[in-house]
């Protein structure tokens, strides 16, 4: 009996409530519009399938789609047109693939018969974003779009997670098919899930008994993996201290005992001396990224180190392990905890506290207390932590906001962060906290911004207008590309060249787009407005007014050892 035939968008349509979608951020155009006329009927009435965000640029489209994922830990979807549609979204594409965040991007193509012939808004899509996706696919027989749909959604949240971009030509779209749901869990020479290698394990275990000095890394793949309690599990059996990358934060709550802080070039003073002081580095779900171990020829070169990683090819990629584990860490961590021993290591642990309190006196307190006129940055981010509750989200941009508000937020619930790592977008923190509000409905998203990275997606102002989703957004104001500003001074001797801001009045911006705002200047102000921004449903934008001249300490200049740290620019000698 033959099935029913249906247009391939309406195939589009059935695979995607088969994948479990629920909401997809995009925008329309020419190459798309057969998909978006089908979307139409799944968007409405009583049997209403699909949550449609309509965003005011494919950017933004992409970026939401890494919110929504960050925080819910399902895929994010985004929908554009080809060309320049498609191009649009090649940002939030790479900025997905370096930090591990599962989206597939869906994009309209001129038909079969124009391809290759400079048709307008045509761009060979799949081939542009073969290197920055985990699969890049151009659909060409309407009856292989369920295949393709499901094994892009297996391919992107499977194993090491990542965008997967599809390339959906329209005549493609228009043509008829019969329809067969597909379930792809397997595709060969595709290994998602290796298992851990028993004798790497016991070996692992066999260091980790024997070290005095041990230091744990934690990284992103902890989140990824849903491995949070098995983490804490082998950190409170083993006594291990333990430090977060700027993408694990919210791996291990702030308050935990074992919590020594954050690495890297902005991170804290205690875990990037004590590196170079272990005898045995566990890193766990992170990469050695370079803003990690500043200049790796020199880093922990006294330390044995354990490599746990569901991707082979970050194995001694940057730093030569000892001992790698190639597996899920919810698998491998619970068969190493079950191999070490019961330990202690309140001497090692007491070590990190004198480096603490340096920084706590000469940094810290300074920056959240600050006895001079202005507001500054850390004191901005702290006062919201102590106002907002456990379940509240962080989003944030890229520059100095973010370095002030990772070091600065509290986390006390696992996908509680989510921040450009690895490819540092600005841009990056407005629509990704707009996808967070749909991907974590019942938290409350707080949203750290400067005035640099705000501008660049500053139109989606205007999805936040429509569907009135509640972000808070604090934007710290202190009218400079503040980060560069920073290494100019530090580093070009001073030559600001062109990163001082000319801003608009961000207060009649936001009364455009019918957003409530606050303002505070005054240290007085501050705690006042915090808690109307919070007190008021939906949206709402709090322009704070901080020192120009803010910098981020500590700070670990290029090329030098990751414990050559500075606490103060004052320290600093070329």
């Amino acid at each position: 009996m033959a099935r029913e035939k249906i247009t391939g968008a309406e195939a589009l349509m059935r695979s995607l409530a088969n994948e479990g979608v629920d909401t997809i951020f995009g925008y329309p155009g020419g190459a798309i519009m057969p998909v978006f006329d089908a979307l139409y009927h799944y968007t409405r009435g009583d049997n209403k399938v699909f949550n449609h965000i309509l965003v005011r640029h494919e950017q933004a489209a992409a970026h939401a789609a890494e919110g929504y994922s960050r925080v819910s830990g399902k895929v994010g979807v985004c929908i554009v047109t080809s060309g320049p549609g498609a191009t649009n979204t090649v940002t939030g594409v790479a900025d997905a693939l370096t930090d591990s965040t599962p989206i597939v991007v869906i994009a309209g193509q001129v038909g079969i018969s124009a391809l290759g012939t400079d048709a307008f808004q045509e761009v060979d899509l799949a081939c542009l974003a073969q290197p920055i996706c985990k699969w890049s696919y151009q659909i060409r027989r309407p009856e292989d779009i369920a295949w393709a749909i499901s094994r892009a959604f297996y391919i992107a949240k499977s194993g090491r997670p990542g965008p997967v971009v599809i390339d959906f030509p329209k005549n493609i779209q228009q043509a008829l098919t019969e329809y067969e749901p597909q379930h792809i869990d397997f595709i060969r020479s595709y290994n998602a899930y290796p298992q851990p290698d028993e004798e790497k394990t016991r070996l692992a275990a066999e260091l980790i008994n024997k070290s005095k000095k041990p230091i744990a890394l934690v990284g992103h793949g902890v989140e990824i993996g849903n491995a949070q309690e098995e983490l804490k599990e082998f950190l409170e059996k083993a006594d291990i201290p333990a430090a977060r990358t700027l993408m694990g934060l919210s791996a291990l709550p702030s308050d935990h005992p074992l919590n020594m802080g954050m690495l890297g070039m902005h991170g804290n003073y205690a875990p990037n001396i004590k590196e170079q002081e272990c005898d045995l580095l566990i890193a766990i779900g992170m990469r050695f990224s370079d803003r990690v171990t500043s200049n790796v020829a020199t880093y922990a070169k006294q330390a044995k180190i354990i490599h746990l990683d569901i991707d082979a090819s970050e194995i001694d990629k940057n730093v030569k392990t000892d001992i790698a584990i190639v597996a899920d860490c919810k698998e491998s961590l619970p068969k190493i905890t079950a191999l070490v021993h019961k330990n202690s290591h309140k001497e090692w642990i007491d070590s990190f506290k004198p480096l603490y309190e340096t920084e706590r006196e000469r940094v810290i307190e300074p920056a959240i207390h600050p006895k001079g006129k202005f507001l500054l940055m850390a004191e901005v981010v702290n006062a919201v932590a102590e106002a907002t509750d456990d379940n509240t989200v962080m989003v944030n941009d890229v520059g100095q906001n973010q370095m002030f508000s990772c070091r600065y937020f509290k986390f006390a619930k696992p996908l509680s962060l989510v921040t450009s790592g690895g490819l540092g977008t600005m841009g990056f923190g407005l629509p990704a906290a707009i996808g967070a509000t749909f991907g974590a409905p019942g938290r409350t998203v707080c949203m750290f911004t400067g005035d640099g990275g705000f501008q660049m997606n500053i139109q989606e102002l205007g999805t936040i207008m429509e569907q009135q989703t509640p972000v808070k957004v604090i934007l710290l104001n202190n009218n400079y590309l503040g980060n560069v500003r920073q290494w100019q001074d530090m580093f070009f001797g001073g030559r600001r060249s062109f990163t001082r801001m000319m801003n608009p009045q961000y207060e009649l911006i936001c009364k455009g787009y019918n957003i409530p705002y606050g303002l505070a200047v005054t240290h007085e102000e501050l705690k006042g407005e915090i808690e109307k921004m919070l007190s008021t449903d939906g949206p709402y934008v709090l322009e704070c007014a901080v020192l120009e001249e803010d910098n981020v300490m500590p700070m670990v200049p290029p090329g030098k050892p990751i414990n050559e740290m500075i606490l103060g620019k004052e320290d600093f000698k070329e």
